[in-house]
This record gives structure tokens, sequence and C-alpha cells, in this order.
């Protein structure tokens, strides 16, 4: 996980920072601090954005299909209407603004 990652870099340069210090309890200390830190954040990982970019990506594309497609189905079905009731197809899109 990338927290754990980041985690345990920043132990690594305090190691080396307080190798000849007597205080050896800061690195346990500070992971439980950076720990709690990170966990508050509600951070995900860039692999989990990547995925959810991708999804909505297709969704999107999906939705833009979609909404040609019903473009498509109405401008027929006004056609085949128009045709059946002998109208002009502006008279049914006055027909249909009233509603």
């Amino acid at each position: 996980m990338a927290n754990q990652k980041v985690l345990d870099e920043v132990v690594t340069k305090v190691n080396e920072l307080l190798a000849q210090s007597p205080v050896k309890d800061v690195e346990k200390n500070l992971r439980v601090m950076l720990g709690g830190l990170f966990t508050r954040l509600d951070l995900v990982t860039r692999e989990e954005f990547e995925v959810q970019q991708e999804v909505l990506q297709r969704t999107r594309e999906k939705l833009t299909a979609l909404e040609t497609r019903v473009a498509a189905l109405e401008a027929a079905a006004k056609a085949d209407l128009s045709n059946t009731l002998d109208v002009p197809p502006e008279t049914l899109d006055d027909l249909s603004e009233t509603e």
C-alpha cells in the first residue's frame, strides 16, 4: 500500500537522523502518529484512482453513445408519426413543446 511505503520512507529517514540519539521511542511514536494521520486523511492509492478514472471515462463514453442513440430513436419515431398522421414534423415539434 502506498501509505505504508511513505510511512516507511519517513521512518527510515528519521532513523538515519536519530541513529546516534538515545531516544529509540521516537520511531515508534512517529510511526503511530503518522499512521493515524494517514488513516484520517482517507487517502486512496494511485492505482485505485486510475482504475476509477478509467471507469468514469468508460461511463462517459457509454452515456454519450446512449444520448446519441436516444436522439436518433426520437427523430425516427417523430418521422414515423409524421408519416402516419401526414403532418409536417414542425407541427409535432410544436405539440411536444406544449407538454
